[in-house]
């Protein structure tokens, strides 16, 4: 962080996010320790550049956002179990969003199968089919499940 005049970079460390969004412009209020002797006049601006959102090297899943739900005060996903084609709710923990995308930090495993649309209208149980583009030649389509199942929660289904 540095002062909006100055050049000198200042360490800090961040120690309150505020829970929810400004509702008009949709940031979040983030108050930060100054760390050193060198503290910025009360009042000062000052610009701030996050060093590191996540950790290299890391495995991260990430789901459109559509995929998101609250269930009991948490936040949920439908996972599609392929042997009876039906989906259960799963609790998931979101790291962080960006835009229309999700960090999931716990909750799922690379692999599991989430529900990308039309979670509002599903109930634990309920048999779905995978979507397939039209015209996809079987060899294709057993291509792209083989591969869908291979990445970390892919868009699965839609209800029957």
């Amino acid at each position: 962080m540095r002062p909006w005049t100055e050049g000198a970079s200042l360490a800090g460390k961040v120690r309150e996010v505020a829970a929810s969004a400004d509702p008009v412009t949709r940031t979040f209020l983030v108050k930060v320790a100054i760390e050193g002797a060198q503290v910025p006049p009360l009042g000062a601006t000052v610009y701030v550049e996050p060093k590191v959102l996540g950790r290299e090297g890391i495995t991260a899943i990430s789901l459109p956002t559509t995929a998101l739900r609250q269930e009991g005060g948490q936040t949920a996903v439908w996972i599609y179990d392929a042997a009876t084609s039906t989906v259960k709710s799963q609790a998931v923990q979101v790291a962080t969003a960006d835009g229309n995308q999700a960090v999931i930090a716990a909750g799922l495993q690379p692999g599991m199968q989430v529900v990308a649309t039309g979670v509002h209208v599903l109930a634990p149980g309920q048999k779905v089919t995978v979507y397939q583009p039209k015209g996809a030649a079987p060899a294709a389509t057993a291509a792209a499940a083989a591969a869908s199942a291979a990445r970390p929660a892919a868009s699965a289904a839609s209800t029957h």
